[in-house]
């Protein structure tokens, strides 16, 4: 094996509009690339981190100096869950040792994880925690989508004000919204009516990340699904009994290869499986788009936000998420 050479550089990722979610405003979801040279190929990854455990460009340029001389020197994936924690950094040299190894082999990475032929994905499309005229004038720009996933902001009578908005606006489409730690057990069973009143087929994190004890005696009408609450195969086993889906983001767990893990560890386990992302480019979406194939519900779309993605115009069509032919892993 010729000697190996990472670098890595930030990007901005610019949004088109500003995106409200129950304790942020984001305007941008900066991040790292990682690039690995070996044998005349290169292997990309790209990681947003995880911002509310300040898993920042930063954190995540800092974490990638500490190993390089383990991944220049030849560490694989199996490695590198040794040598770092779960998160961004892991994330961004896993997906290029990923797409490395493809372009190396000769096979793609769908293939080379078991997963055979890579199809399109019908993802859902995400609506900011705003005023319902602002939510309805966002769903107006979208593609055609399919799904959709409406933020909450822990504000009952303005959630359910936009529960109703797009309900109406939406009749016919598959609704699920996201908490993102809003809600306290006080306001669960208030907010479960408002969910089987508009027709929600699925909560994403309603309590806050190391509360999940609160949801204990509780019954949510509709399945509920873990993000914040699970991060990794250790946090998907300890709150497996608590969640009906996980949300698998490879910016949490840290890379492609622990994120199948999490898929074998949730089959056994009898949780259902999602797949998100933490908003980042083209990308940061398309080893998500290979956990996809194995998933329910999908989530991946966050390019479609982005100011300057020249990709996401060939990624999205009809309410499906692809990766384009020859963009990463071979697929």
């Amino acid at each position: 094996m010729s000697r190996r050479l990472l670098t890595h550089r930030r990007i901005e990722n610019r949004m088109r509009e500003p995106f409200r979610i129950a304790g942020y405003q984001f305007h941008s979801m900066p991040s790292v690339v990682v690039s690995l040279r070996q044998d005349g190929v290169c292997g990309r990854g790209e990681a947003a981190g995880v911002y509310y455990l300040d898993d920042d460009p930063g954190h995540m340029a800092a974490e990638i100096e500490r190993v390089r001389p383990a991944i220049e020197a030849g560490a694989g994936r199996a490695d590198l869950l040794q040598l770092l924690p779960h998160g961004g950094a892991r994330n961004a040299i896993d997906c290029a040792l990923w797409d490395l190894e493809a372009g190396l082999s000769g096979r793609s990475v769908c293939d080379m994880a078991g997963l055979g032929v890579a199809k399109p994905l019908v993802t859902t499309f995400t609506l900011p925690a705003d005023t319902p005229a602002a939510i309805l004038d966002r769903l107006a720009s979208f593609p055609a989508a399919h799904a959709l996933k409406l933020k909450l902001d822990g504000d009952l009578d303005a959630d359910v004000a936009r529960m109703r908005a797009v309900r109406v606006a939406r009749p016919d489409i598959w609704l699920s919204v996201d908490a993102n730690q809003g809600y306290g057990p006080e306001s669960f069973d208030a907010l479960a009516a408002a969910l089987v009143e508009n027709n929600v087929a699925l909560l994403e994190q309603p309590n806050r990340r190391g509360e999940e004890a609160g949801l204990d005696g509780w019954r949510c009408p509709v399945p509920l699904a873990a993000d914040e609450s699970i991060l990794d195969s250790q946090e998907l086993e300890r709150h497996a009994s608590r969640f009906d889906v996980v949300n698998i983001k490879l910016d949490k767990c840290g890379g492609l290869t622990e994120a199948l893990r999490m898929v074998e560890l949730a089959r056994k386990l009898g949780v259902r499986l999602m797949v998100g992302n933490m908003a980042g480019s083209s990308l940061a979406m398309a080893p998500a788009f290979v956990v996809g194939q194995v998933c329910e519900i999908v989530d991946l779309d966050g390019a479609w936000f982005l100011a300057d993605d020249a990709v996401a115009s060939s990624m999205y069509r009809a309410g499906t998420c692809v990766v384009p032919g020859g963009f990463w892993g071979g697929l």
